[in-house]
């Protein structure tokens, strides 16, 4: 039978390409010391944008992982079962050191170095990310107890995956989860109930249920426990150092909206031993350090999700036509893909210079330290919210072919979500600027000092920068306004990086729509003047 027609005026599949060839993301790889990792970073990039790579994100999503409580002969196992190229993407994560590498190996830009690689690699699937991320920032955490991270640190950043339930100590490497979130409490963790009960030798038994728990096939996690004096953190291994399983029960697997991938679970401390890391009555004060640095992998992961929206609309329109012509040739398409990088460019850039503030801070930088307290909390904020409107409108620029889900469009609107909830939400992150310029004030005076690095450069910073000083001295209902201060402040700084760092063409569109007051809600509302042609560019792949 003779064919009915012939297919034309469909973008080829967006394969075989390097990710890591984004300009935005190099420039600031070598602004914040860590050139020397850009061979690797390449590498990787290259291996991301493989049909076969991306194969594998698409099988894990069709194929979400599932839990098996108990085997055939009805022995409770308490065992996820994912994918087989899951474990790829885990490996490959790994390998590369995405889960530790900075605490292994500890140089200038090392935290640089691996927010770059977690950006590339988290363009191939986002929700095996989510296990890197707890590994990464568990380490920190897990140094308030010297006698356990002397015995844990090494395997938890070593490069080697090796996934299965056995005894830590017998694995070639480790990776952790975190288990905070009750039903009664949410974000307000002082609410929890689980209990820790002194066993008399040195570690504590638990009893109580978690609401969420990430990565519940991890080999240990830190929670958080009601110890005698007051609410603190431990660290629990699935399986005891004399080989027994531990009381972690697994009850059941959420069914998410996204990160499908991943596998969330609510589960039961039955009698469950963890040992004491940090001080009892302590515990948020401990696992603060964890939550601070998976934030700062919401605003990398939320960077990393604009750009391969972003790229994906820019490939779509530079191969299809309508109405005579391409549609990246088309004026309001233009503006459209433009405001996307744009917004793409300034999320990338902040997301670097956080990581780079984190370099500093480690090796005892105080101001760096009080700039990326408060700039984090600012960024988790405004970066993490814009990602869905990003991924919607990056969505829309596919027409009916990004609406469905062989596209990936869809898969990453599910995800868009995800990091402006997790590690708090918008209105948690917007409370915890307030908290963090009342507690530490000289961090406000940090944050403009690297703001105002760029004082002079452009007259719309300049004045956004005044405005922004100005309504920091009227305290009146300052909660009431805390996501508009916040707002405004994530602007600030990330105008600021841009009229520092970033292309001129990207910095002008961006101070003329964001800090000019000359922008519509939607994206695809630039003022006249922006150079559209080669802001776009910058994203075609």
């Amino acid at each position: 039978m003779p064919p009915t027609h012939e297919v034309t005026n469909q973008a080829p599949p967006l394969t075989g390409h390097d990710v890591a060839n984004d300009p935005a993301l190099l420039a600031g790889l070598r602004r914040e010391d860590a050139g020397w990792a850009e061979e690797e970073l390449h590498g990787l990039g290259t291996l991301a944008g493989s049909e076969r790579v991306q194969e594998w994100g698409r099988l894990v999503n069709e194929n979400p992982p599932k839990l098996r409580t108990h085997d055939r002969f009805g022995h409770r196992i308490d065992e996820v079962e994912f994918h087989p190229h899951w474990h790829d993407l885990m490996d490959v994560a790994v390998s590369h050191g995405l889960h530790a590498a900075p605490w292994r190996q500890q140089r200038p830009g090392a935290h640089v170095a691996r927010a770059a690689k977690f950006y590339v690699w988290g363009q191939v699937e986002a929700g095996h990310i989510c296990p890197i991320s707890m590994t990464y920032s568990a380490i920190p955490a897990l140094r308030h107890n010297p006698e356990l991270a002397a015995r844990y640190e090494p395997l938890l950043a070593a490069p080697e995956y090796d996934y299965g339930l056995r005894e830590p100590s017998t694995k070639r490497g480790l990776i952790a989860g975190m288990s905070m979130t009750e039903k009664q409490g949410g974000s307000d963790v002082r609410a929890n109930t689980t209990s820790a009960r002194p066993a008399g030798d040195g570690s504590y038994v638990l009893t109580g249920h978690k609401w969420f728990t990430s990565a519940p096939m991890s080999d240990m996690f830190l929670t958080l426990a009601q110890a005698p004096g007051g609410l603190s953190c431990f660290l629990l291994p699935r399986v005891l150092p004399d080989g027994t399983r531990n009381g972690i029960l697994l009850q059941r697997l959420k069914d998410k909206l996204g990160n499908r991938s991943n596998a969330s679970a609510e589960i039961e401390y039955d009698g469950a031993i963890g040992w004491l890391v940090g001080e009892e009555g302590r515990g948020v004060r401990t696992i603060i350090e964890m939550v601070n640095n998976t934030r700062l992998d919401c605003v990398t992961g939320s960077a990393s999700g604009m750009r391969y929206g972003a790229v994906r609309a820019a490939h779509h329109a530079s191969n299809r036509a309508a109405f005579g012509k391409q549609l990246v040739d088309q004026p309001l398409m233009a503006n459209v893909l433009a405001d996307l990088a744009i917004e793409s460019e300034a999320a990338t850039t902040v997301a670097l210079r956080l990581a780079g503030a984190c370099d500093a801070a480690i090796t005892g930088d105080t101001e760096q330290e009080q700039f990326r307290r408060l700039a984090l909390a600012v960024t988790k904020y405004w970066v993490c919210k814009r990602a869905p409107a990003h991924a919607a409108e990056a969505l829309e620029c596919l027409g009916g072919n990004g609406y469905v889900e062989e596209s990936g469009m869809p898969r990453l609107f599910r995800e868009s979500p995800l990091s402006s909830i997790w590690e708090g939400s918008g209105n948690v992150a917007a409370l915890d600027t307030l908290r963090a310029m009342a507690k530490q004030p000289e961090s406000v005076e940090a944050f403009f000092a690297d703001v105002e690095r760029a004082a002079g450069a452009d007259a719309r910073l300049d004045d956004a920068t005044a405005r922004l000083r100005k309504e920091l001295t009227d305290l009146s209902d300052i909660e009431y306004r805390a996501r508009r201060l916040v707002e405004r402040m994530a602007l600030v700084l990330q105008g600021s990086l841009l009229v520092r760092h970033g292309d001129h063409a990207v910095a002008d569109a961006f101070c003329a729509s964001r800090l000019g007051g000359d922008w519509g809600v939607a994206f695809g509302t630039l003022p006249a003047g922006a150079d559209t042609g080669a802001i776009v560019r910058r994203i075609l792949p």
